[in-house]
């Protein structure tokens, strides 16, 4: 059966959605904040009140969606989904390809700003020689990758659809992969069950899940990792339990209210980037709003929940005692919501490059580009 053929995509929200999204924003009704400091028990309502405000009067959704366009866009059917993607030729004499892969509550918008670091080296004062042609998915039930009443796909899935895209759709035979957050679980995924297709696979949140019993005498580092796990899954997992057991209950609110969404994504970005309680000194504000707005315009939000729900309720999908003999390289940035110590880490990849970052937190491309493309190019350099 020939592969199927990718047919250029432009992203254009109907107009009647962003007038509904107007009204909807006109006629907001603001819950009742408890008499703490602000974000103290979840997203602060001054905040919201403030972005609403921008969202509603001066935010321009048509600017940013030009802005989006300006990247060449395909969709293609794969599996029974239409998966959408951005594909980027590289600038440089033999540019590699490299799959990038987004996680939740991101979107290609994280993208926007590292593509052309990666893609026109040059241009940024680095060597052609580095240049990548770049391949950025929509996670397939995310963004652009949605549409009602469309199949739900589990992480081990949505690797397999990758692999398909890059090489039956695309014809690379060979390529490089970059992943953080479900990213980085689809881009492990990919080095684990088709290594034959990676030269090599790097990540901004490491996948190192050992079972803290398992390890009879923990060292000092292991032990302190364990410990604040623990207190990460007992104050910050909230939205793993209701993503991951009643999804659907969760996507009536967040389909319906744009403020509700907002303010269930919003927290995200501030708790888990590095900002310093002030969220818009990591990601901006237009930022954040165009990747709600994908959410928004899309409907995807209840589908991007299945990858909770469908890792609840299967067995992790690669061996804690596997071996991925793929190169592997690491970048960790100080306000990741987790940050196993490398000796977590190495019985399991073949480590050729572990970067403890300075700054940044969970949306490493969208907070620091420039230091992410860095440690991408350095990675793959001897791999090409």
């Amino acid at each position: 059966m020939p592969a199927p053929r990718p047919e250029p995509f432009r992203i254009a929200v109907p107009q009647e959605t962003l007038d509904d999204l107007q009204a909807r924003l006109a006629r907001v009704r603001f819950p009742d904040e408890a008499p703490a400091a602000p974000w103290s028990y979840g997203t602060s309502l001054a905040y919201m009140r403030d972005l609403v405000a921008t969202w509603r009067d001066s935010y321009d959704w048509r600017k940013h969606e030009a802005a989006l366009n300006a990247f060449p866009q395909f969709k293609v059917e794969i599996d029974g989904i239409g998966v959408h993607f951005i594909h980027v030729q590289g600038r440089g004499p033999n540019p590699a390809p490299l799959l990038l892969s987004h996680g939740w509550p991101g979107s290609i918008v994280e993208f926007q700003r590292i593509i052309p670091m990666l893609t026109d080296p040059a241009s940024f004062g680095g060597d052609p020689a580095d240049a990548f042609t770049i391949v950025a998915p929509s996670l397939p039930g995310y963004g652009f990758s949605f549409r009602e009443g469309q199949k739900r796909v589990g992480l081990e899935g949505i690797a397999d659809m990758f692999a398909t895209l890059m090489r039956d759709v695309l014809g690379y035979r060979k390529f490089g992969a970059q992943g953080g957050d479900w990213g980085s679980v689809v881009t492990t995924l990919l080095a684990y069950r088709h290594a034959d297709l990676l030269t090599g696979f790097h990540v901004n949140m490491l996948i190192a899940g050992r079972d803290p019993s398992a390890i009879a005498e923990p060292t000092a580092e292991q032990a302190a990792y364990f410990k604040a796990a623990g207190r990460w899954a007992q104050e910050e997992s909230g939205y793993q339990w209701i993503q991951g057991t009643k999804p659907q209950t969760l996507a009536f609110g967040l389909t319906d209210s744009p403020v509700g969404l907002a303010a269930w994504i919003v927290e995200k970005f501030r708790s888990w980037s590095d900002c310093g309680g002030e969220v818009e000194n990591a990601i901006s504000r237009d930022a954040m709003l165009t990747n709600i707005m994908i959410y928004w315009a899309t409907g995807a939000i209840g589908s991007s929940f299945w990858p909770y729900y469908d890792r609840r309720h299967s067995k992790w999908p690669i061996p804690h005692d596997a071996r991925i003999p793929v190169p592997f390289g690491y970048a960790e940035f100080p306000n990741e919501i987790a940050r196993p110590p490398r000796s977590l880490a190495e019985a399991q990849y073949d480590i050729r490059r572990w970067s403890v970052m300075e700054k940044g937190g969970h949306f490493a491309a969208l907070e620091q580009p420039a230091a992410l493309a860095h440690e991408v190019r350095e990675f793959f350099r001897p791999l090409r």
